[in-house]
């Protein structure tokens, strides 16, 4: 019983919802079985009836809460975490109380986005000119209907969306797609730029917001694309992993770390464009609106350029390395020292007589399944060691992402502009929707805790109706 709460609490921790994860985890896992005391890995239909069968409902519930408490303590200490934990409420009780307070959420909830959605979508406009019948407003209310449905398209989200609004007259699908597709790049990105410059202004005003700190770049990419992408190149590029597959890519900046998540800004990325020049642009952005003092990246944007023009800015960087050679065989001597962290000086030559210089960090990874230089991990830094562990919070990032992309309308379509527009307007909701519930926890708690309290889709079905204001 003992190595089954373990394996279940294992399964909860990562946030599984079927028990064959868990079966592939621990069959690509042979240290950790030996830890859990598991000669032979049990299938998935033992596993099933062991959760749902042998397990009493008390039970079920104390491994839950063990996983949801190890999250949190493991979050709390600046551990990296496989998963968002949720936060029960410190006045939450009992059932009656739970219930007053789930009302409470949503009554604040409502006030303020009814608030901030008055405040911050008349930064998108159309450009229309007068005398249109249909309201600027129904534009965006249908927008966020489709990110509130997974998979939604915009002819099918039109048609369901008569049913849902009360407005007289609303969009239909092929003139919503129209009206985005006269929208340039730049004019997508200087709305996005001016909402969220305004999202900030709101949230700003709480002692709880820090204005400062931490960012993370990063680029995510769409679904491959399977079609065909004649004549759109350009636009429909490699993966990230350097596969046989396309897909688009789109780059984003994002406060992390203490403040809430907001995304700062967010960029198409094109054949061509290099990680130089998508920092520079993307940093530019984020120090017009937030000070800026850390910056955290992923092994994509090591290169040496790249570091230097965050030195010139005066700011610092953490970013991992990927191990050449000279890596290697440093983590090959350290592990036969059996030595867990080193650190040493290196410049990195820019060109002529120009050189970067920067910390690498190796440290080794803990319960590491590999048996050579895999267990270290190398990291580079222009300031103390001390905040590696500061890159715990790029996580944030890539949690971000996985919501991002859910509230993206689905298309077929290879227009650039209308792509980068459903991910731009998918970003902001994310934004508003985290910047609501930073709102609603000052108000209601007079504090600010990263696991929200206010759900996404309460907050995207609230702003749907508020935003029916024309």
């Amino acid at each position: 019983m003992d190595q089954l709460f373990r394996v279940f609490l294992l399964k909860e921790i990562h946030g599984w919802t079927h028990e064959t994860e868990l079966v592939t985890y621990l069959s690509t896992h042979p240290d950790l079985r030996e830890q859990l005391s598991i000669e032979t890995v049990p299938d998935q239909s033992t596993l099933w009836r062991t959760w749902n069968e042998r397990f009493t409902a008390e039970l079920r519930e104390t491994i839950e809460t063990t996983a949801r408490t190890v999250l949190i303590k493991a979050q709390d200490t600046g551990v990296a975490v496989p998963q968002e934990p949720e936060r029960r409420l410190p006045f939450q009780r009992d059932q009656e109380e739970s219930d007053t307070s789930d009302q409470a959420v949503l009554d604040e909830a409502t006030s303020i986005t009814d608030h901030v959605s008055r405040v911050v979508l008349p930064a998108f406009s159309l450009e229309r000119g007068d005398g249109c019948e249909i309201h600027e407003n129904a534009y965006w209310d249908l927008q966020t209907h489709l990110g509130l449905r997974d998979g939604l398209a915009a002819n099918e989200g039109a048609r369901s969306f008569v049913y849902e609004t009360t407005r007289d007259r609303t969009p239909l699908g092929h003139s919503h797609r129209d009206q985005i597709r006269d929208l340039s790049i730049e004019q997508i990105r200087e709305m996005y730029r001016r909402a969220v410059n305004r999202l900030l202004d709101e949230v700003a005003e709480t002692e709880e917001f820090f204005r400062a700190g931490i960012v993370a770049i990063d680029i995510t990419e769409a679904d491959p694309f399977t079609g065909d992408r004649t004549g759109h190149e350009d636009e429909i590029i490699g993966t990230k992993e350097n596969t046989d597959e396309y897909a688009y890519q789109w780059a984003t900046v994002q406060l992390v770390g203490n403040a809430v998540p907001i995304v700062l800004d967010a960029r198409p990325v094109e054949k061509g464009d290099t990680r130089k020049e998508i920092v520079k642009d993307l940093l530019d952005s984020a120090e017009e609106l937030v000070h800026v003092d850390n910056v955290l990246m992923d092994r994509e944007f090591d290169s040496q350029h790249v570091l230097e023009i965050i030195s010139q800015r005066g700011l610092s960087y953490v970013v991992p390395k990927r191990m050449q050679t000279s890596e290697k065989a440093q983590a090959k001597r350290l592990l036969q020292r059996g030595q867990n962290r080193y650190e040493t000086d290196r410049k990195l030559h820019l060109g002529k007589n120009e050189w970067h210089e920067t910390t690498l960090i190796y440290r080794r990874k803990e319960d590491s399944e590999h048996d050579d230089s895999r267990q270290y991990s190398v990291f580079m830094t222009n300031t103390s060691s001390a905040y590696l562990t500061e890159y715990g919070y790029r996580w944030e990032i890539e949690s971000g992402y996985k919501s991002i992309k859910r509230f993206m309308a689905a298309t077929t379509s290879k227009d650039f502009r209308l792509r980068f527009f459903y991910f731009a307007f998918a970003c902001l909701l994310y934004s508003i929707w985290r910047a609501v519930d930073l709102l609603v926890q000052v108000e209601l708690t007079g504090e600010y805790e990263h696991s929200p309290m206010v759900t996404a889709d309460n907050t995207l079905t609230l702003l749907k109706k508020e935003t029916g204001i024309g």
